[in-house]
């Protein structure tokens, strides 16, 4: 049904913020000291493994492009966060909407594609191991990586220039950041094209990355079993962090979709912002912590850096 009164408007309005009075600054801290840890934990693993030779193999490499996206989601969140909490007008102008929905939506794509082929490497490995040196080349880790970055923000880019243009019939987005759906939800007129084109990019950027990670873990937990007692476990201290850093994302982003796509009403207010918030501030959290506590080679290396030891 066509809508009346469109304009192009000039800024948005996120209604999901409510009055907190002096808490404001307590939540100010909290979230001070949560972006700090997250800037400290990532960038401490991306020297670490830019500055040892002995990390510089195809799987640490996937783990820096990993930790990298770590600190470009959370920058495109959590300064945001920091001026939005201080504020009693929780305005923002439609450039910087379109911006962070850019830096957001690239972030979660690219840790899926990231995801996918570190569980290709991983079944390389385990599955084909004398032939992983001809298979995983440096070029064909070089092209993995610019796959995995440049393909989500030339989707996006599409994205948000179906979105862009749209005459919309009100500004307020019921969120405490950005979303491309909740922009699309306003528009006056039929949005059939922007759905089209979200599903079809929802399954290239997220379906078929987890299908393929599905399919190579099945081969990789064949291969396992088949095999002697030192190899089950060495695949399982490889690829356990992996397989968890993929579930505590898979979890946010579902509770996302469900959150933007359908109505979440009968959630309290608090709880349905917590849970916005978990895949784009839990993730960067837990992947440095479960990556450097599960991986001996990497945590031993950490542990001389910080204790003095070179």
């Amino acid at each position: 049904m066509m809508k009346t009164n469109s304009t192009q408007v000039s800024y948005f309005t996120l209604s999901a913020y409510f009055d907190t009075g002096l808490l404001k600054y307590l939540y100010f801290m909290i979230i001070m000291c949560l972006y700090i840890l997250i800037i400290c934990s990532n960038l401490l693993l991306i020297v670490v493994i830019c500055m040892n030779r002995s990390l510089h193999e195809p799987m640490y490499m996937f783990l820096c492009s990993l930790f990298v996206n770590e600190l470009y989601g959370s920058s495109g969140l959590f300064p945001f966060l920091l001026l939005q909490v201080l504020s009693d007008i929780h305005t923002v102008s439609a450039s910087l909407c379109f911006l962070q929905i850019f830096c957001l939506y690239s972030y979660g794509n690219i840790e899926y594609l990231n995801l996918a082929v570190m569980s290709y490497d991983r079944y390389l490995a385990i599955c084909c191991p004398l032939q992983y040196n001809t298979r995983m080349t440096p070029k064909t880790l070089a092209v993995l990586i610019a796959v995995t970055w440049i393909f989500p923000f030339l989707g996006i880019l599409v994205g948000l220039a179906l979105s862009a243009p749209l005459q919309l019939c009100g500004n307020i987005i019921n969120r405490v950041y950005c979303g491309n759906y909740a922009v699309v939800k306003l528009a006056c007129y039929d949005t059939r094209l922007h759905n089209i084109y979200g599903l079809f990019y929802t399954v290239i950027s997220v379906i078929i990355p987890l299908f393929l990670i599905i399919c190579t873990y099945m081969k990789i937990l064949k291969v396992c079993f088949s095999g002697s007692k030192q190899n089950r476990q060495k695949a399982v201290s490889t690829c356990t962090p992996h397989l968890a850093s993929l579930l505590n994302f898979s979890f946010g982003v579902c509770f996302q979709i469900l959150q933007s796509r359908f109505n979440m009403s009968s959630v309290p207010d608090m709880l349905a912002i917590l849970l916005s918030l978990y895949f784009l501030t839990c993730q960067p959290l837990f992947t440095p912590l479960l990556y450097g506590l599960k991986m001996s080679k990497i945590r031993n290396i950490c542990k001389r850096l910080l204790c003095g030891d070179v």
